[in-house]
């Protein structure tokens, strides 16, 4: 319809538009013309207008054929809204079930791997035990190669295979087995030189070894680095080597062990006998090792010295007083010429030449005998006193330079390195103990041999005092 009104419109303006340019020709023709214009213009709208209504039906029956269809989607779709609907009431219900579900078994989940976690944890520390044990284990020089099966253990970060699990547990109780027997074997190791050699060793557990060559026989100590056994740099002792030599022989039921796995045998490479601590003590060492050789040398003089002139004062002193009591002088004269080198016999001889003298006198001339008898008795006892009492001093002299030398370093280099003190303390501890171990048994020898001097002494005095009572008892008597 509105195309109609359109062509309408469009055929006024044109029949208004040509009246005006024909306004002044002819009335008639104009209006023929313009019927003529008219009913063609007619034409043409009624065409459009016919073709114009054709298309709005044809467009309407379109609509309308869409309409329905429209209308049958969307029941479609409202039917298929209502079904995911139920779909999806369906599927949040199965979510929930599944989430609560997810829930429990990720609890358990974390709760399997937390055991997992700890199994593996566990088996990881023991396999680092057990390669730290073999390691240490001086079995490691004959079996080689034994960690190696740890290797998986340690490394994954998963549960180990059972075979592994296996394995490492054969490897505990193989150590076991090793570590509780003693047996001897051929094997190599490292000699004093420190060339490898070979030569039959004697195990001992984990604890120690021994090795037994044809030339010597020694302790070995095993280096968890290289697995291989060193020989220890200080031989063992003649005793202890050939107790050793004797039961790696079967002829003996003992052998020396050193539970420790080795820490007691290298102490007693690093530890030092007299001879060669004596060059650390410095030069105040010199003089004490010059005064025990000097009371050395006194002490054995004055023992050999005693032990010659010792007499059995006993028998020898009732021998003379019984030949004395007879008025046998010749005879007891004689009993004592034989033994003159000796004190007592020069004592009482002296008694003996002066019998007929009163006793007053006869007692001065044995008092004055046994006085000569003295000095000769006591010679170098009072050097050797004076020895006894200087080597200490010495000693600690040598302490007091040692502890100077030693703050002298402390003042340059500070008290940061103990091994940069520890010349001056070995001066100062080394010089006492020389001074002290030649101070007391000189002291001990000095008393030894005072005390037999003085037992010599009162012998002396004693059977003089004898053989005067038996002179005048004899002269009584006559």
């Amino acid at each position: 319809m509105k195309r109609i009104k359109k062509v309408s419109v469009w055929v006024l303006a044109i029949g208004l538009f040509f009246g005006g340019v024909v306004h002044g020709a002819d009335m008639r023709v104009g209006q023929i013309e313009a019927a003529q214009k008219k009913a063609v213009a007619l034409k043409k709208a009624t065409l459009e207008k016919e073709k114009a209504q054709a298309e709005a039906k044809e467009m309407r029956h379109k609509i309308l054929a869409d309409k329905k269809k429209l209308e049958h989607a969307i029941a479609e779709l409202h039917k298929q809204n209502q079904r995911l609907e139920t779909a999806n009431q369906r599927l949040e219900t199965e979510h929930t079930e599944l989430a609560s579900r997810e829930k429990t078994l990720h609890t358990a989940l974390q709760k399997v791997e937390g055991d997992m976690r700890e199994l593996v944890g566990f088996v990881q520390v023991n396999a680092h035990d057990l390669e730290t044990l073999l390691k240490q284990s001086q079995q490691g020089a004959f079996l080689k190669n034994r960690t190696q099966l740890l290797q998986p253990l340690m490394a994954q970060t998963q549960f180990p295979q059972m075979n592994d699990i296996r394995a490492m547990a054969n490897l505990y109780f193989d150590e076991i087995m090793w570590s509780g027997e003693v047996r001897i074997q051929k094997g190599p190791f490292i000699n004093r030189a420190g060339k490898e050699t070979s030569g039959d060793i004697l195990v001992l557990g984990n604890f120690s070894s021994a090795y037994r060559l044809s030339d010597e026989t020694g302790f070995l100590l095993y280096s968890d680095e290289s697995r291989r056994f060193q020989a220890l740099s200080k031989l063992p002792s003649r005793r202890n080597a050939k107790q050793i030599r004797a039961y790696m022989s079967g002829k003996a039921e003992a052998a020396l062990i050193d539970i420790s796995r080795g820490a007691a045998l290298r102490q007693q490479t690093h530890r030092l006998n007299l001879w060669e601590q004596i060059p650390k003590g410095g030069p105040i060492v010199w003089p004490i090792l010059g005064i025990a050789a000097m009371a050395g040398l006194i002490i054995m003089e004055r023992f050999f010295y005693l032990v010659r002139k010792n007499v059995n004062a006993e028998r020898f002193a009732y021998n003379v007083c019984i030949h004395a009591a007879r008025q046998e002088w010749d005879a007891c004269i004689l009993l004592c010429e034989q033994k003159r080198t000796k004190p007592l016999p020069r004592v009482l001889l002296a008694g003996l030449t002066g019998r007929c003298m009163s006793r007053e006198d006869l007692e001065n001339v044995l008092q004055e005998a046994i006085l000569n008898e003295i000095p000769r008795l006591e010679r170098f006892l009072s050097t050797l006193g004076m020895l006894a009492a200087i080597a200490p001093l010495l000693g600690l002299l040598g302490t007091v330079t040692g502890m100077i030398n030693t703050f002298h370093v402390i003042t340059y280099f500070g008290a940061g390195d103990p091994r940069m003190m520890s010349g001056g303390i070995s001066e100062a501890l080394v010089t006492t103990m020389l001074g002290l171990a030649a101070a007391i048994p000189v002291m001990l020898c000095h008393t030894l041999l005072s005390r037999q001097v003085e037992t010599m002494i009162a012998r002396m005095e004693e059977k003089s005092v004898t053989l005067v009572n038996t002179i005048f008892k004899s002269r009584e008597t006559a």
